[in-house]
């Protein structure tokens, strides 16, 4: 029997219904949660997903919580930024300071005519 399968892979099963994009969504979905990770402690492919946001390595055992169909997430990767940042001693308060120098410099330099303005 042929594999009937082929375009639609895991949403075969919904037919013709809830129109291409949803299935399309759905299938992505999916993908990510099945896939395979690497653990952030062992550095080896092993995370899989044990329920809504739990993630599980096989080879090493360790157990943490991410998001529902990846591990780590945009956000994730935010807080784990602010986090090293942080533990390297700059704060987010010096963070702002300094990004708030780099502005007031930038504008002195483009009023006294140093920078060409971009349109």
């Amino acid at each position: 029997m042929a594999k009937r399968t082929q375009k639609a892979g895991a949403t075969g099963r919904f037919g013709a219904r809830y129109g291409v994009s949803v299935r399309r969504n759905a299938g992505m979905a999916m993908k990510k949660k099945s896939a395979r990770y690497t653990c952030p402690t062992c550095q080896y492919r092993t995370v899989r997903r044990k329920s809504i946001g739990i993630w599980h390595c096989t080879k090493c055992g360790y157990t943490f919580a991410g998001g529902a169909w990846e591990p780590f997430t945009r956000a994730s990767d935010a807080n784990n930024r602010i986090i090293r940042r942080n533990a390297d001693g700059a704060t987010t308060a010096d963070m702002a300071f300094i990004a708030q120098q780099a502005a007031i410099e930038y504008e002195r330099a483009m009023n006294a005519g140093e920078l060409e303005e971009e349109e």
